[in-house]
Formats: structure tokens, sequence, C-alpha cells
């Protein structure tokens, strides 16, 4: 029994050193396909499918199951050319595991995505000769989210090209009254109760 398993692990080693139907007339060697796949590809394939929804055209994308105009890649994160563009160049850097908003994602692919900011968008000013660009992120629906898997826009600006309305509307000095000290409060609070949270200190 194990004289045999021994065989077969032989010749399957030969077959990707020469694959089957290769021979010594000069044909092209016929190459193998199998629809056998080992215990490690399978549970690699698995948590591959763990970490993208089905439904998210980024996940797709990723995957390469929809196409793309791809700009930059790496282990954590891609950048692409935004479907409908604000500005020429407009792109999106996307993290590779589907994460639904910018709080679900956590702080380490944050961080991988920004590191990439400077990088990419120096890229993307010289090649649409830029001087300035915007970086937003759209989180949640009020915000204009449409696609939920975080993402990062890059919108390359030129003087006077008028892309926000609101740019052109005259900004209000902030006023220090109770509303202000209120939110200032409520903040600080949520903060210390985030903070706390994550470090296991329950107020019981």
């Amino acid at each position: 029994m194990e004289e045999a398993k021994a065989r077969r692990r032989l010749s399957i080693l030969c077959s990707h050193l020469r694959p089957l139907g290769a021979s010594d007339s000069g044909h092209a060697p016929t190459p193998l396909i199998s629809s056998r796949v080992s215990n490690s590809d399978s549970e690699t394939a698995n948590n591959k499918k763990n970490l993208h929804q089905n439904d998210c055209v980024f996940c797709k994308i990723i995957v390469n199951e929809s196409p793309s105009v791809k700009l930059y890649e790496d282990d954590m994160c891609l950048c692409i050319l935004d479907r409908n563009p604000l500005s020429h160049g407009h792109s999106l850097i996307i993290p590779k595991s589907h994460f639904c908003s910018l709080e679900a994602t956590p702080p380490s692919v944050v961080a991988a995505m920004c590191s990439k900011v400077p990088f990419i968008s120096s890229a993307i000013m010289k090649a649409t000769d830029s001087d300035s660009f915007n970086l937003v992120v759209n989180n949640g629906a009020s915000a204009g989210q449409v696609i939920f898997h975080t993402h990062i826009h890059i919108i390359p600006r030129k003087a006077h090209d008028c892309l926000w309305p609101s740019e052109s509307l005259r900004r209000r000095r902030l006023k220090l009254d109770q509303d202000v000290f209120k939110l200032v409060d409520s903040v600080r609070e949520q903060l210390s109760v985030s903070n706390n949270t994550k470090n296991g200190l329950t107020g019981n």
C-alpha cells in the first residue's frame, strides 16, 4: 500500500517535470490537467473565499471576475480607475479583503492603504498634469457611499476646476457656544468608551 502511494507521488512529480503526452518527437507536450485538489489547496481557496463577498463588485474585481483598469497592486490592496470619474485620473484604493465600512476595517489594513497614498497620488498627479488632489472616504449611505467595500478616493485637481459646488460657499467661523462644548464632551466620552472597550476595561 505504502509502495503504491510512493509510486503515485513519484508519478505526479514526474508529470510536472515532463507532462503527460510528452514525447521525443518534437511535438508540444499535452498539458497535465487534474480535477483533484489537495487539502491544502482547498483550504487556501476556502480562506480566500471567506475574505470576499459574492455580490460585491470590488471583490469580483479583486479575484478577476469583473473588469477594471488597475494602476497598482500589492498583497494588501490595489488601486483602480473609478468607472465614473469626477476628474481625469480619479482612482480608488481598495483593500483586498472585504470590509463594509471604514470602522469595520482593521487599523493595519487602513494603514496599508494610507501608506500608498503619497506614492500613488504623486504618480497620478504627474500623469494628469495636476497640482493637487482630494483624498476622500464616503463612509455610509448618507455620506454618498455606494459600494459597501471600504475604499479611498484619490481625485486629481487643477486650479479653478470648480469640481465641488461647496467650494464656492463662504465658510463661517466656528462659534464657541454651548452646542460646541456639548459636542466636544460627547465626542470625548465616546472616545473614552471605545478606548476602554478596546482595552477590555468595562465598568461593572
